[in-house]
């Protein structure tokens, strides 16, 4: 199979589809990898070490016309549409959910689009899990950080000092995310909330934890009082395939610290307070009523190094099974494989996406 590493385009993102020792293991099984110019740069990675392990470094043309499957970090943004063709397949952190013009390219072209973030295997989401570790231990860094007054925000400390009480953060969701934030948060001295819908998650992480985070159950009321109280909300929580809930709307701000810091992990599927939209790490907050909004789409792009690492380590075993038996073969051998379908010959396979977007879903078949 042709299989064809792009080099990534959104601004400030430089991880990359797969590493060098990755695209070896493709060139021992005779596949033929196109990895484009300046593709693992960002990344620590010269394209001489991917033509030692086999590949071949070419234009971007040159990358995606072959390509039988294109294997990204991030979705395509709309200057690589047009070179999306009829009938390949893209393997990748897709969101489609909150963008639809992307959705309707890819079934229009009849895509095949499998996401990293809907590939779930004994209900975890392992291929999301590496870069949900990596945003959920950067956002009290991030959120702390804004916390200066120089900054716009509340002024304290993060971890406190002997007789002043640290920063109090508030943690949406106990998933990978918010576990990981919980650890940080807990870890850097700040008084940590965990609020999450299951109680399950709450009581593994209270556990984990031992104490040195509060877990509370997630209703309107209880997050009315925890918002108030708040210097950092970092928002973690997901719906695989749909849209982000909505937990924070705009009148909450009215209620919450000016200079607190909302950290809206989730804002690849939209984030989950009304007032988020996407940023870039070259500008990544904004103000809304006193609020500090960072919301950057692509947090772990910050640290490419390890979040490539990670990636490939989780993603190469379903690469090398797509390229190994082919597509559809892949698809159809492993269900976990076929339930990360997004679209498949002009259709939306996965329910929670085509709820999302309001269109029809199909079963793959």
């Amino acid at each position: 199979m042709i299989v064809g590493v792009p080099r990534e385009i959104k601004t400030h993102e430089y991880r990359v589809g797969m590493t060098p020792a990755g695209i070896a293991e493709l060139a021992r099984g005779g596949h033929t990898v196109l990895v484009e110019t300046g593709a693992g740069e960002g990344s620590g990675f010269a394209d001489g070490e991917y033509l030692r392990v086999g590949a071949r470094v070419c234009g971007r043309e040159e990358v995606f016309g072959p390509a039988e499957l294109l294997v990204k970090v991030k979705e395509p943004l709309p200057s690589e549409y047009g070179l999306l063709r009829q009938g390949q397949a893209l393997f990748t952190y897709l969101h489609l959910a909150p963008n639809r013009p992307l959705a309707e390219l890819l079934l229009e072209r009849g895509v095949t689009g499998i996401g990293y973030e809907t590939f779930e295997k004994g209900g975890t989401l392992p291929l999301l899990a590496p870069m949900s570790e990596v945003a959920g231990r950067m956002a009290p860094l991030v959120g702390g950080y804004h916390l200066q007054r120089v900054l716009g925000g509340t002024g304290v400390l993060p971890s406190g000092v002997p007789g002043v009480p640290a920063a109090r953060a508030l943690i949406l969701g106990a998933g990978v995310v918010g576990s990981g934030a919980a650890r940080v948060c807990a870890g850097l001295g700040m008084e940590t909330v965990v609020m999450n819908r299951g109680i399950d998650r709450l009581q593994r992480l209270d556990e984990i934890l031992a104490g040195r985070a509060r877990t509370v159950a997630l209703n309107r009321e209880s997050l009315a009082e925890e918002l108030s109280r708040a210097d950092l909300v970092v928002g973690a929580v997901l719906v695989p395939g749909g849209r982000t809930p909505l937990l924070i709307d705009r009148s909450a701000l009215g209620t919450m610290k000016r200079g607190s810091v909302i950290v809206d992990v989730s804002i690849d599927q939209g984030g989950c307070a009304e007032t988020s939209r996407p940023t870039t790490h070259d500008d990544p907050v904004y103000i809304v009523d006193g609020v500090i909004h960072y919301t950057v789409a692509n947090m772990p792009g910050a640290y490419p190094r390890t979040s490539t690492l990670a990636l490939t380590n989780a993603t190469l075993p379903c690469v090398k099974a797509l390229a190994d038996r082919g597509i559809e073969d892949a698809l159809r051998a492993d269900p976990a494989l076929a339930g990360a379908l997004n679209t498949w010959r002009g259709a939306v396979v996965h329910r929670a996406l085509a709820q999302a977007l309001d269109l029809p879903f199909s079963l793959f078949s």
